[in-house]
């Protein structure tokens, strides 16, 4: 786990080719069927490399949430075990990843009636609601990330209840599986999103932008997505567009910080312009000795 542009993808590789594993996708927008640059999913070659799981799997017009992200993942994950291959989850969406290691507590399916009300919102709107219906949402949802206030807003609304009640199995359940989070100095890391954005650019970022049909909900809050599409209606420049979206990375990438600072049963795995994802790799299967010792088949499944 970790924030975007960390090197999750390539460090997952070359685990998995070490470990005989599969990878899985943790991350919420790279579920998405047609997103592939601006998601930053896996490369051709990543994907040939070990088998990929959960890649462009949903369509644009459906939404997703950790709820469905679990109904996904837990069969995908069941048959790599069936095969004595070990499922490694890769990816920066904390409560997609949580849903599997803590699970989760019963919660309503989005209401469309609900959840438009709710996008009317803005964001402050959003946010001053939630608290006022769930002060205690302070403490378990990310309050400047939009979307998952937009998410505890509706399962307010739809239940007449705090969202925070209903998410008490977090806290009463210990994790299933073990987990790193790959840590880098700020700086750097923003270093590491800014150039990204412009291999984007060059990979074909903008035909793949131009090419999207509709989009629902979910898939249209990818990062990056909004500022590329006033660029292409010319309401700002390719430059302006690009440090936009340079910047609402370095956002998100903030918020998955926070985040992930909270999952203390997380391990560190700190990084620096020397790490590779060999060295990192070999440092892991020091950090979780299970993974040299145990054969995949000795695991239990997640339920």
């Amino acid at each position: 786990m970790g924030p975007t542009a960390s090197g999750k993808s390539a460090l997952a590789v070359t685990l998995a080719e070490k470990v005989g594993g599969e990878i899985v996708n943790a991350d919420a927008f790279q579920l998405y069927q047609g997103m592939d640059l601006i998601t930053a999913k896996p490369s051709l070659e990543e994907m040939r490399r070990v088998p990929h799981h959960l890649y462009g799997v949903v369509p644009l017009m459906q939404s997703c949430d950790a709820q469905r992200y679990r109904d996904l993942a837990l069969p995908v994950i069941a048959d790599i075990l069936a095969r004595d291959r070990l499922p490694i989850l890769v990816g920066g969406s904390g409560l997609y990843i949580k849903s599997l290691s803590h699970g989760l507590a019963p919660l309503p399916q989005p209401d469309p009636e609900v959840r438009a009300r709710v996008a009317e919102m803005s964001a402050q709107e959003a946010r001053e609601l939630l608290l006022k219906l769930d002060p205690q949402a302070v403490e378990n949802v990310p309050l400047a990330n939009p979307r998952y206030v937009s998410r505890a807003l509706e399962i307010c609304l739809q239940t007449g209840l705090p969202q925070s009640t209903l998410r008490q199995t977090f806290s009463q359940s210990e994790p299933a599986g073990c987990g790193g989070v790959l840590v880098w100095e700020r700086e750097a890391l923003y270093s590491r999103i800014n150039a990204r954005v412009h291999s984007m650019l060059a990979a074909g970022l903008l035909a793949e932008v131009a090419a999207l049909p509709a989009l629902g909900l979910t898939a249209a809050k990818a990062i990056g997505l909004r500022e590329m599409q006033a660029y292409q209606r010319g309401e700002m420049s390719l430059e302006a567009a690009l440090d936009a979206m340079q910047q609402a990375t370095r956002r998100y990438a903030k918020r998955q910080v926070t985040w992930f600072r909270r999952e203390t049963w997380l391990q560190t795995i700190c990084l620096d312009a020397e790490s590779t994802a060999e060295s990192l790799a070999n440092s892991i299967l020091t950090s979780f000795p299970c993974l040299k010792s145990l054969p995949p088949s000795s695991l239990s499944p997640l339920t």
